[in-house]
């Protein structure tokens, strides 16, 4: 039992080899328990998940995503000690390689930097401060990371590639969140076809490789990861329309509609694309 849980789940991040069938599998269901979980509590304490909940989320998703470049600045060698702040960090080793500074780990850690700022701001009757404390958050952290920045001509592709999607969702669904959903999936998918595919044009030869079991598994069938691009297109935009289905049919039959569990399921859906998309376009920039 112990060489499996070294092999499948300790060594992949010690080595740095990504993702395999099984850890992936292991962390989705516990991903899953988990968000059944966070909802059945939100509604338990009165919480409301609308769109501005949703939108308030969204810098704690910026805050893990360049936190994690941060940490793969430091272990490319990328992150020097151009300031006594920056010196401080490399001597500190907060942000070194690890189990809290990756995912499965770090999204523990900014999940809970989330809920316990929820709780407090809840318990001030202030929750609509949460976003601004995403901003104080996440800020610091890009200031870091942008005397690192490099060439950002691919990054322009990628965005294009990203918001083309996000327009035509927002025409076709009527929905601000839909939207997000779309472009932060085409986002991820546009992130990795660019980098991997164009990466040494248009990075300076820099080479990436995919650690996802199955983005992995779609780039090398075709030989391209623009496929890989169009599946994330094509099913965020497909759950984009199950979504406005089932809350037009509940409308419809005079049901009551259910928001909170649709904006929910677009909310995860947007994280799932927006936090490693994000990523891996800082983390090209700067080159690690």
């Amino acid at each position: 039992m112990e060489n499996f849980i070294y092999k499948y789940y300790i060594e992949p991040i010690t080595t740095h080899s990504g993702y395999n069938p099984v850890n992936t599998v292991t962390y989705a269901v516990i991903a899953l328990a988990a968000l059944y979980f966070l909802f059945t509590e939100f509604r338990k304490r009165g919480i409301a998940i609308d769109k501005k909940f949703v939108y308030s989320i969204v810098p704690f998703v910026l805050l893990g995503s360049t936190v994690r470049v941060v940490t793969d600045a430091i272990d490319a060698g990328k992150f020097l000690p151009i300031t006594s702040i920056h010196d401080l960090i490399l001597k500190s080793h907060i942000y070194d390689y690890g189990f809290l500074t990756v995912s499965p780990g770090l999204y523990l850690v900014v999940a809970a930097i989330l809920l316990i700022s929820l709780a407090i701001l809840k318990k001030l009757n202030r929750t609509e401060l949460l976003p601004y404390v995403g901003l104080a958050l996440w800020i610091p952290h890009l200031l870091l990371i942008l005397p690192f920045v490099g060439s950002m001509a691919f990054a322009a592709i990628v965005l294009v590639l990203a918001i083309i999607p996000a327009i035509l969702a927002l025409r076709l669904f009527k929905n601000n969140i839909y939207a997000l959903m779309v472009g932060a999936q085409a986002l991820d998918g546009a992130a990795t076809f660019v980098i991997i595919d164009f990466g040494k044009i248009l990075l300076k030869g820099a080479e990436y490789g995919e650690q996802h079991v199955a983005s992995g598994f779609i780039g090398e069938i075709f030989g391209t990861y623009a496929t890989f691009y169009l599946v994330k297109v094509a099913i965020s935009m497909g759950a984009a329309y199950l979504l406005t289905k089932e809350e037009t049919e509940n409308k419809e039959k005079g049901q009551e509609t259910k928001p909170d569990e649709l904006l929910f399921v677009a909310m995860i859906i947007m994280i799932m694309g927006l936090a490693p998309g994000l990523r891996d376009v800082l983390r090209a920039a700067v080159g690690a």
